[in-house]
C-alpha cells in the first residue's frame, strides 16, 4: 500500500510526501539494508561528492560537500544523521546554491504480521522559481515509485529470494581487465592458498558495488561467503602477491571507526593519526584498531572518488543511538540495549563516560564543564527499552549511545600477522628497523626435539637435518591449521605465534597427536629412497601468552620480551611428548575448556630470569 495523503484526505504540500510501505521481511532484516544509505546511494545512481572537514572554535566540525548534479556545482552543509539502530533513521542537508534549501528524509521501520510497516518521509524548502517549480511539478512525490521499488528489492534479498539488495550494474571494465581478470583467477585457484574461493574474490571484483569495494573487510566476505576467516585472509594475501588486489594498513578511528590514515606498508604506518571528523589525534594499536584490508587492483576495477554517504548509521555500527539535542533539549526514545558495556559521548570532542547496563535502559546528561566545555554523565536509570538524553548545555550536541565491541569487524594488524600465510606470500611486509611496536596479548609456542644432539651422533648430520627440516614443515602445516605462523627456528627448536590463545593450545596438542603418524610417513618414505631410518621425533613443547613487542629483526617480524622469555622457559620444563602451559593460560577463558579430559598436573619451579616461582601445568594430548 502507499499513502501519500495524511489523515483527512488533505493533499500533503509540493515539498512534503510520506509513504508507507508493508514488507514481507522482518525489519531485523530489512534495517542492515535500509540503513546503508551509501550502498542505497550508489545503486539508485547518486553521484559520489567530496566533503571538506573545518574544525569550529568549540572543537565540533563543519562538513562542506560538494557533488556535480547533471553538470551543476550543488553544495552543502552535511550535518549528522540521527538514529536508533534497527527502528528509524533521520537525515537533513542545507544547501548553500541551487533550486532547494533544503532536503531531509525520515525512515521508520515497526514490526507487523507478516513483515515490517515502512514509513518513507521526504521534504524540502525551495529557494528562489526554479525551487518552487521543481518542486510543484512532483520532483519529491515522484521519488516514491523509485524508493519502493528499491525497498522491495531489499526486502527479496532479505529473504534470500535475490543474491544482490539493489539492481546495480558495475561501470565498464578498462580494456583487457576481463582478460587479465580471467587469467589471474586461474592462476590463484591452482595455488595453494585460494580454499575454492578464487571465483568468488573475481565476481566481487567484477559486480560488486564500489561500497563494497574500497575497503573490503575480510570478516565480512567470510560472513557472506560462508568460509573460515583463515580461508578468506589466505586468499586475499594471495590475491594481493599475485596482483589481483592491493592491500592497506588503515588506522582506524577509536571514535567513528573511519580509516583515517591508509598506507601499504607496515613501514609506512604512522604511530598517531588526526581524525577530522572527530576533530581527535589518536595512536595506533596494532592489536586493536590497526586493520587490514584490500582493493582491487586498478587494472581490473577502478573505483571512484568521492563519497555517496559520509555518515549513515551503517557506517557508524557500533552507534546504537545518535541523537541531535538543541540547548535546555530533553528527549526519550525507545531503544533495544542488549546487557554489555557501552560508551556515552557526543560527537563533539568532551568527555565520556563508560556504563554497563544489565537489560534496562540508558541515560545520559551533558552538563557545562569547568574548562567551558561539557561533561556526559549518566542519568538516573531509564526503563527497559527506553534511551534518555538531556542537554544541560547552551550549545547543540549530537549525543551517542555506542557499543564497545565495534572492532569485531576488523581483521587487525596482529590477527594477521600471527599468520603463516602471511609471512610467506608477503615477507618484505615487516616494521621500520629499529621501530618497536606494543601487542597487548600474544600466545607464543615454543617447541624442541628431545635427545636432538644424541640423534646427529647415531644417524650422521645428513640424516638428522632431514629428519629436522621434514619436522619443521610438519610443524608449520599445524600451525597455519590454527591460524598461528612459524616466527623463526632455533637450530632445532620452533618459535610459534598465536593472536588466540586457545588455537594455540589446539595446535600443541594436535601436533603432539600427530607426532606417531609424522614419523611412520617419515619412515616409510625414506625407506622407499632405500634408506632406513628408525630414529623417530619427540618434541617438548612450553606455551604462555602476555604481553610482549614486536620488531624488525633480520627483515622480518620478531616478538620480545618477558612473555617470550618465559614461553621458551616452560619449553625446558617439558619432557619429550608433553606440553608446558603457564598457569596464567590455562586460566583464559577459551582455554580452560580444552583441558578437560586430558591428563594434567600442576607444578611450580624457578625459571631462570624470573624473580618469583613460575606456576604451570604439565600435560600429555590424549
Amino acid at each position: 500500500m502507499t499513502a501519500n495523503a495524511p489523515t483527512g484526505g488533505k493533499m500533503q504540500p509540493p515539498g512534503q510526501s510520506v509513504w508507507v510501505w508493508h514488507l514481507p521481511a522482518p525489519p531485523e532484516a530489512l534495517w542492515p539494508l535500509l540503513s546503508d544509505t551509501a550502498r542505497f546511494n550508489e545503486a539508485a545512481g547518486t553521484p559520489r561528492y567530496s566533503v571538506s572537514e573545518t574544525p569550529r572554535p568549540d572543537g565540533s566540525v563543519l562538513r562542506q560537500a560538494e557533488a556535480d548534479y547533471k553538470g551543476i556545482k550543488v553544495r552543502w552543509e552535511e550535518r549528522p544523521y540521527e538514529w536508533v539502530a534497527g527502528q528509524s533513521f533521520r537525515h537533513e542537508r542545507h544547501f548553500e546554491n541551487g533550486p532547494l534549501r533544503q532536503l531531509g528524509v525520515a525512515v521508520a521501520l515497526e514490526p507487523e504480521a507478516g513483515g515490517s510497516r515502512i514509513t518513507y518521509r521526504l521534504h524540502a524548502v525551495p529557494r528562489g522559481l526554479l525551487g518552487h517549480l521543481l518542486l510543484l511539478t512532483g520532483f519529491i512525490r515522484k521519488s516514491g515509485a523509485s524508493i519502493e521499488a528499491m525497498l522491495r528489492q531489499a526486502a527479496a534479498h532479505a529473504l534470500g529470494q535475490r543474491p544482490l539488495p539493489f539492481d546495480y550494474t558495475p561501470p565498464p571494465p578498462p580494456a583487457g581487465a576481463a582478460e587479465r581478470l580471467q587469467g589471474l583467477t586461474a592462476a590463484l585457484a591452482s595455488g595453494g592458498y585460494a580454499h575454492g574461493l578464487a571465483e568468488k574474490l573475481a565476481w566481487e571484483i567484477t559486480m560488486a558495488q564500489e561500497v563494497d569495494l574500497v575497503r573490503m573487510r575480510p570478516r565480512r566476505l567470510a560472513a557472506a561467503w560462508n568460509a573460515p576467516l583463515r580461508h578468506v585472509l589466505e586468499l586475499c594475501l594471495d590475491a594481493t602477491k599475485r596482483g589481483m588486489l592491493s592491500m592497506s594498513w588503515n588506522l582506524l578511528c577509536p571514535r567513528c571507526g573511519g580509516a583515517k590514515s591508509q598506507v601499504s606498508s607496515l613501514a609506512d604506518l604512522p604511530g598517531q593519526a588526526h581524525c577530522p571528523s572527530c576533530n581527535i589525534v589518536y595512536d595506533g594499536d596494532f592489536a586493536s584498531n590497526v586493520e587490514i584490508a584490500f582493493q582491487p587492483a586498478p587494472t581490473l576495477r577502478p573505483l571512484s572518488l568521492g563519497e555517496f554517504c559520509m555518515g549513515g548509521p551503517h557506517v557508524s555500527r557500533h552507534i546504537l543511538v545518535q541523537q541531535i539535542l538543541a540547548p535546555g533539549e530533553t528527549r526519550a526514545v525507545t531503544a533495544d540495549l542488549p546487557p554489555g558495556e557501552y560508551r556515552l559521548r557526543a560527537l563533539e570532542p568532551g568527555s565520556e563516560c563508560i556504563v554497563t547496563l544489565g537489560g534496562g535502559g540508558a541515560s545520559m546528561i551533558a552538563e557545562p564543564a569547568d574548562d567551558a566545555g561539557f561533561a556526559i554523565r549518566p542519568g538516573l536509570p531509564a526503563e527497559r527499552g527506553m534511551a534518555q538524553f538531556e542537554n544541560r548545555t547552551q550549545r547543540t550536541l549530537t549525543l551517542v549511545i555506542e557499543s564497545r565491541a565495534w572492532r569485531q569487524e576488523a581483521v587487525t594488524a596482529h590477527e594477521v600477522t600471527t599468520m603463516q600465510a602471511f609471512r610467506d606470500l608477503l615477507p618484505t611486509q615487516v616494521l621500520r628497523p629499529g621501530e618497536t611496536v606494543a601487542i597487548e596479548h600474544v600466545t607464543l609456542l615454543f617447541t624442541d626435539l628431545e635427545g636432538s644432539t644424541a640423534l646427529y651422533e647415531r644417524i650422521g648430520d645428513g640424516a638428522a637435518y632431514r629428519m629436522v627440516r621434514r619436522h619443521f614443515s610438519y610443524l608449520a602445516e599445524e600451525v597455519r591449521a590454527f591460524d598461528g605462523t612459524l616466527v623463526k627456528t632455533i637450530g632445532d627448536a620452533v618459535m610459534a605465534a598465536f593472536a588466540d590463545p586457545a588455537q594455540a593450545l589446539r595446535a600443541a596438542l594436535a601436533v603432539q597427536r600427530g607426532i606417531e603418524r609424522f614419523n611412520a610417513k617419515f619412515h616409510a618414505k625414506t625407506a622407499r629412497e632405500g634408506q632406513r631410518i628408525g630414529e623417530a621425533v619427540t618434541l617438548k613443547m612450553g606455551l604462555h601468552g602476555g604481553r610482549c613487542i614486536a620488531v624488525n629483526l633480520n627483515d622480518r617480524l620478531d616478538y620480545f620480551g618477558s612473555s617470550v622469555n618465559l614461553a621458551a622457559r616452560l619449553q625446558g620444563r617439558s619432557r619429550g611428548g608433553e606440553i608446558v602451559l603457564s598457569q596464567a593460560l590455562a586460566a583464559d577463558p577459551a582455554v580452560a575448556p580444552l583441558l578437560d579430559g586430558l591428563m594434567v598436573k600442576y607444578e611450580m619451579a624457578e625459571l631462570k630470569g624470573f624473580t618469583e616461582p613460575v606456576p604451570f601445568l604439565r600435560l600429555r594430548a590424549n
